[in-house]
C-alpha cells in the first residue's frame, strides 16, 4: 500500500475526524472563555481591587533605551491565562462527569433476567405442540 492510501485510510478514520472537530471546537470554546475572562470576570474583580486592571500588571527589568524595548515579566496576562484554564478545566470537569454519570445509569439498568428452566420447558412444549398442529392440518 503506498503513502499516500495509507494516509488517506489514516486520516478518514472516524476517530480522527471526531479529533479534527473536537480540537476545531476547543480552539472556539477557548476564544469564547478568554473573552469571558478578559471582558467580564477580570474588570469587576479589578474594581473590586481597587480599579485594578490586571492584563497591564508588569514589572520592569530593563527600562527601553532608544530603539530597545523595555524588558517586562507580564504577570497580569498570567493571572488571566491560569483563570482561563481554570475555567475551561472546570468545564470539560462538568461534562466529563456528566457522561460518566449517564454512562453510569446506562450500566445500572438490570438487563431482563434470564428464563427459568421450567419457563424453558414450557416453551419447548409450546413449540413441541404448535409443530405438531401444524402437520395435522
Amino acid at each position: 500500500m503506498g503513502l499516500g492510501k495509507e494516509f488517506k485510510t489514516f486520516v478518514m478514520r472516524g476517530n480522527v475526524m471526531d479529533m479534527a472537530v473536537g480540537i476545531i471546537i476547543g480552539v472556539a470554546f477557548g476564544k469564547i472563555i478568554s473573552s469571558l475572562v478578559n471582558d467580564i470576570l477580570m474588570p469587576p474583580i479589578g474594581l473590586l481591587m481597587g480599579g485594578m486592571d490586571f492584563s497591564h500588571l508588569a514589572v520592569t527589568l530593563k527600562a527601553a533605551a532608544g530603539s530597545s524595548a523595555a524588558v517586562t515579566l507580564r504577570y497580569g496576562v498570567f493571572i488571566n491565562v491560569v483563570v482561563d484554564f481554570l475555567i475551561v478545566a472546570s468545564a470539560i470537569f462538568l461534562v466529563i462527569k456528566g457522561i460518566n454519570a449517564l454512562k453510569r445509569k446506562q450500566e445500572e439498568t438490570p438487563a431482563a433476567p434470564a428464563p427459568s428452566v421450567e419457563e424453558r420447558l414450557l416453551r419447548d412444549i409450546r413449540d413441541i405442540l404448535r409443530s405438531k398442529a401444524e402437520k395435522v392440518l
